[in-house]
């Protein structure tokens, strides 16, 4: 008689070693898929995290140039006085060549100013019409007159240019 019967087996899955070895092989790959998921996930935060820090390097600036545009303004609207004086003075020059070098500096850091000029058609997305006007002489939605020079940094804008535009 066979003494291992169906009914008569005390082995249990605990003491089959093919049973253990699946369920070492089922738990392996379990971690091994988490490992690989765990790794993917930190892998994007690192590349994530390193487009996080290039935008904040490349737009730091945008508070302190914020800062810095009415006193470009201010000598902007010193120029215009002094042209509209008819004065060429020294003075005059070295206001223009403050205001130039200004300039300069900005672009040093991506900060150039929007180009608005009469004439132009106005572009919602980098122009503020703050008034607008009937001509004759010009289509309706052409830029007039620019009140105040508008800026961007990098693709950015940081100051809408304040337009007049045509109705």
């Amino acid at each position: 008689m066979n003494d291992h019967t169906p009914e008569t087996d005390t082995t249990t899955a605990a003491d089959d070693p093919a049973a253990r070895l699946a369920t070492v092989e089922r738990d392996l790959d379990e971690t091994v898929a988490l490992l690989k998921r765990t790794q993917a996930d930190f892998q994007n935060y690192q590349a994530r995290n390193a487009r996080e820090r290039e935008t904040d390097r490349k737009y730091a600036v945008s508070g302190l140039a914020r800062d810095l545009l009415p006193a470009f303004d201010n000598l902007d609207r010193a120029v215009e006085a002094a042209k509209q004086a008819g004065g060429d003075n020294p003075l005059i020059q070295g206001v223009i060549a403050t205001q130039a070098q200004l300039l300069q500096i900005l672009a040093r850091h991506g900060i150039t100013p929007i180009d608005a000029q009469p004439g132009q058609p106005f572009d919602p997305s980098r122009h503020e019409a703050v008034m607008q006007q009937p001509s004759p002489d010009h289509p309706s939605g052409q830029i007039l007159q620019v009140l105040q020079q508008g800026f961007q940094i990098h693709d950015r804008i940081l100051r809408p240019a304040s337009v007049i535009v045509s109705q």
